[in-house]
């Protein structure tokens, strides 16, 4: 069954509005009367598909009508005619600036009203047919969009924990060749924590900074491959036993080659690099200044410091303002200077890391890393 469509007639003669009413019910629609603009105002909410106002009305006038529906967003589309004795050029002009979608000029002629307000009907109906298209499709696009996001939300948490599992694979790899040496996991996180300081300082991206961050850890990993009565011998290694432990580093080094991986790939080359030295007499390669690759060059100050400073069953743990001697003494021979420099620049950021990972208290940690925000 078809609507009826509903029309608010505005006009402050009784007689007027009675003729314009009955033209309109005898074209099939229902009408509403407003004798004023206030009325006019209250009853355009009553669900009208079209206002027919007059101009030339006390209080408030058409264009001051038409205007404030306008103003009202849920009116913004409703057709308005205008009826007014004023023909002149400036009136039409006016009617269609405040708003209005045509005008009628008094006396009203039935067939000229039927065709305007048929034709803007019809508008109307066009209009309305596709904001419920519009309405309807936004709908099914929120149901897609709420679906996918949905999908995409298990996608990230499924992701995320791979990468989790991923991540805690490689922390156990490394904290199994700490142990193997009688060191500590207290120890990777220092040491890790102190790489990601310096690379920081270094003006490195969030993205480098995590890349050492999880990679420093595997720097030792290659004593797995080292034998029990050379990696835990008490006693100072002869010539023979120090070849074979400083072979570690391309045993770590093979260990992690082949890997697409980000982490793996750093860990490969700081396996490889952490033990050279800056004046070119370090292992395994004898590679010297900027030859050494940067991520070998920052864990050698990070580990050498956390090494000084850690107590082990073949040493007790040294004094910082002594191991702080020493890594200014390794300056240029040893070290890079501009990362000892930056070590040195971000001293409190370290200090706050040796503290935060004091032997003992990791134990929680060793599988979430705490990332400080340097």
């Amino acid at each position: 069954m078809q609507n009826v469509k509903r029309i608010l007639i505005v006009d402050d003669d009784d007689e007027i509005r009675e003729i314009i009413g009955e033209m309109l019910q005898s074209f099939g629609y229902e009408c509403e009367m407003a004798c004023d603009g206030i009325e006019a105002l209250a009853k355009v909410k009553l669900d009208v598909d079209l206002v027919l106002t007059d101009i030339v009305m006390s209080k408030m006038d058409g264009f001051e009508v038409v205007r404030r529906i306008r103003k009202q967003s849920e009116f913004r589309d409703l057709p308005i005619i205008v009826v007014t004795s004023l023909a002149s050029k400036d009136d039409r002009l006016r009617a269609v600036e405040s708003g209005a979608n045509d005008f009628i000029v008094k006396p009203i002629d039935p067939a000229e009203l039927k065709v305007r307000t048929d034709s803007l009907l019809r508008m109307k109906e066009i209009q309305d047919t596709i904001k419920r298209h519009e309405e309807e499709l936004e709908q099914k696009v929120q149901k897609r969009t709420e679906s996918l996001r949905n999908t995409l939300d298990e996608m990230v948490d499924a992701q995320r924990k791979t990468y989790e599992a991923y991540m805690d694979t490689i922390r156990r790899l490394a904290i199994a060749a700490e142990y193997r040496d009688e060191g500590t996991a207290a120890h990777i996180m220092r040491m890790s924590h102190y790489s990601a300081v310096i690379a920081k300082g270094l003006k490195f991206s969030p993205g480098e900074v995590e890349i050492i961050l999880q990679a420093s850890p595997m720097h030792d990993v290659g004593k797995i491959g080292i034998p029990d009565g050379i990696l835990l011998k008490k006693g100072k290694l002869n010539e023979e036993e120090w070849d074979v432990m400083k072979d570690h580093t391309n045993i770590g080094s093979r260990i992690l080659s082949g890997s697409s991986s980000e982490f793996l790939k750093a860990g490969e080359v700081i396996a490889m690099s952490h033990h050279e030295k800056w004046d070119g007499s370090g292992y395994p390669n004898g590679l010297a200044g900027e030859d050494i690759p940067l991520f070998g060059r920052i864990c050698a100050v990070a580990d050498v410091f956390d090494a000084l400073t850690t107590k082990r069953p073949y040493k007790e743990a040294m004094g910082n303002e002594e191991a702080f001697e020493i890594i200014r003494k390794g300056r240029d021979s040893h070290f890079d200077p501009k990362i000892v420099e930056t070590f040195f620049d971000r001293l409190d950021k370290i200090l706050e890391i040796q503290k935060e990972y004091q032997e003992g208290k990791v134990k929680t940690k060793i599988l979430d890393i705490d990332r400080l925000r340097y």
